[in-house]
C-alpha cells in the first residue's frame, strides 16, 4: 500500500485510540523492535504480512498493566484499513512493564546498567530498534532512561569491539590479491565482498551507530555521515573485473575508515596508508595494527581479561578476538 509509513500510522494510531483509552492509566508509549517500520524501512512491499497499527504501552506496576489491557478492550476492529483485533482477541496493542519489556528482547533491564556480557551478546540490530524507534509519551522518563543507557558502548567496550573488527578485515584482506594473483577472480570477488561488508559494519562503529541486520545494511549505511567518502570505494571495489582495481578500492575505502578511527581519539595515531602484505606483491591497509593499538588503550579489567584470555598469542601480540555476537 503506496503512501503509508509505519511509524506515523503508529502515532497516529495511539493518539487516536490508545491514549484515549488510557484515561489516567500512567504509562509510556513507543514503537520499538521487530519490524522494518520500527527503524523506518518499510515502503510499498511492507504491509504485505505483519504490518499494521501497533504500539507497546509500558506501565510501572502488574495492577496498571491489568488497567491498561481492561481498558483497551474497547479498542476498534480496524484502524485506516488496517486490522486492530485478531482470532481469539488479541489486539496490537502490547502491555508490559517497563522492565519486563526490556528483559524479554535484551535479557537485562538497561535501567539496572548494562554488563559486559549484556554488550557483547545483544545484537546491534536489537540495540537499533531499542534506541531508534519512535516515543509517543513518556511523561516520566523511563523511556529515555533505558534508551540512554543503551545509546553506546562504554568507552573500552567500544575499543574492543573496534579492535575485532579490524582484526576481522586484516585476516581477509590479502586474500583479495593472493586469489586475484592466481587467475581466480571469483574468488578474489568473494573475499573482497566479505571485507566491503565488515567495512561497511566498521563504519558505524566508528560513527557510534547500531547498525541493522542485512536486509537494511546498506540503507542505513547509506545514511551515515562516512558513507560519501567510503561508499564509492567499495562499490567500485565490488564493480572491479580485475584483481588490482579490486584491491586498490577496498585499500582506498579501508585507509578512509583507518582516518575516521585516528580521530575518534581511542587509541594512537597510525598511519592510514595502504603498504605492501610482506614480501608479496599485494597491497592491504594492515588492519591488526588498529586492533593492536586500540587493545593497548583498553584499562577496564573485565575487558582487559577477556582479551588475554581470548586473544594473546605467546609473543604478546593480539591474535584472535571473537569480538561482539556479530
Amino acid at each position: 500500500m503506496e503512501g503509508v509509513n509505519g511509524r506515523d500510522l503508529a502515532g497516529e494510531f495511539y493518539a487516536r485510540e490508545v491514549r484515549p483509552l488510557l484515561g489516567d492509566v500512567p504509562h509510556a508509549a513507543a514503537l520499538l523492535g521487530d519490524g522494518s517500520e520500527v527503524l523506518g524501512f518499510d515502503d510499498g512491499v511492507s504491509p504485505d504480512h505483519d504490518f499494521g497499527p501497533r504500539v507497546q504501552v509500558l506501565v510501572g506496576s502488574p495492577g496498571d498493566a491489568d488497567a491498561a489491557r481492561a481498558a483497551l478492550g474497547a479498542l476498534p476492529e480496524a484502524f485506516e484499513g488496517f486490522r486492530v483485533r485478531f482470532a481469539g482477541g488479541d489486539h496490537a496493542v502490547e502491555v508490559a512493564t517497563a522492565p519486563a519489556f526490556f528483559t524479554a528482547r535484551l535479557g537485562v533491564d538497561p535501567a539496572a546498567g548494562m554488563g559486559l556480557a549484556d554488550w557483547l551478546l545483544t545484537p546491534t540490530q536489537r540495540l537499533a530498534t531499542m534506541v531508534e524507534g519512535p516515543v509517543f509519551h513518556d511523561p516520566a522518563g523511563e523511556l529515555a532512561r533505558r534508551r540512554a543507557a543503551l545509546r553506546w558502548y562504554p568507552a573500552d567496550v567500544w575499543r574492543y569491539v573496534l579492535a575485532a573488527a579490524w582484526l576481522r578485515v586484516s585476516q581477509e584482506e590479502a586474500f583479495i590479491g593472493r586469489a586475484g594473483s592466481r587467475g581466480d577472480e571469483l574468488g578474489s570477488a568473494v573475499v573482497a565482498a566479505r571485507v566491503a561488508r565488515d567495512l561497511v559494519r566498521l563504519a558505524f562503529l566508528v560513527e557510534r551507530r547500531w547498525a541493522p541486520y542485512g536486509k537494511w545494511l546498506g540503507t542505513a549505511f547509506a545514511r551515515l555521515p562516512l558513507a560519501p567518502r567510503v561508499g564509492p570505494h567499495l562499490d567500485a571495489a565490488l564493480r572491479a573485473g580485475a584483481w588490482r582495481e579490486r584491491e586498490a578500492a577496498v585499500c582506498r575505502a579501508a585507509s578512509e575508515l583507518a582516518a575516521a578511527t585516528n580521530r575518534l581519539g581511542l587509541a594512537e595515531e597510525l598511519d592510514p596508508g595502504p603498504r605492501r602484505f610482506h614480501a608479496r606483491d599485494i597491497r592491504v591497509l594492515a588492519g591488526e595494527r588498529f586492533t593492536e593499538a586500540l587493545v593497548a588503550r583498553i584499562t577496564d579489567p573485565g575487558v582487559g581479561a577477556l582479551v588475554d584470555r581470548l586473544g594473546r598469542r605467546a609473543d604478546g601480540s593480539v591474535g584472535r578476538l571473537p569480538g561482539a555476537i556479530d
